[in-house]
């Protein structure tokens, strides 16, 4: 049986607060615009009409710790691929993604507030 890697400081669920190509009107149109990291280096993200399937590792960028993947999936639609990487600055998490042979897009997330059950 395998044995679960521990939760990191990424793990979890980050709400997208801006990306610099796309409103919020866009960010939110089918669901709020989400990343979701697991234990198991990776996770999926929706913001618009665009969805993947998140392969991450946990580095550092300039003394601060960062996360940079790739994902595979959708774009309206259409099959999507592209890379990205943010850093950890305070409570956020900063940095771009690509589409591959398309936008790239500035990126800032802030962890989703856990809710009381």
């Amino acid at each position: 049986m395998a044995k679960s890697k521990p939760k990191s400081w990424v793990t979890g669920r980050w709400v997208i607060e801006s990306m610099d190509q796309w409103d919020r009107d866009y960010i939110d149109a089918e669901v709020p615009g989400y990343f979701a990291f697991d234990a198991r280096d990776s996770g999926d993200f929706q913001f618009g009409y665009v969805q993947g399937q998140i392969d991450y590792r946990l580095g550092e960028r300039d003394g601060k710790s960062a996360v940079e993947f790739t994902w595979d999936g959708h774009d309206e639609m259409e099959a999507a691929q592209g890379r990205g990487w943010m850093v950890l600055d305070g409570d956020e998490l900063k940095g771009m993604l690509f589409i591959h042979h398309g936008d790239e897009s500035d990126i800032v997330l802030t962890r989703e507030a856990e809710t009381e059950t």
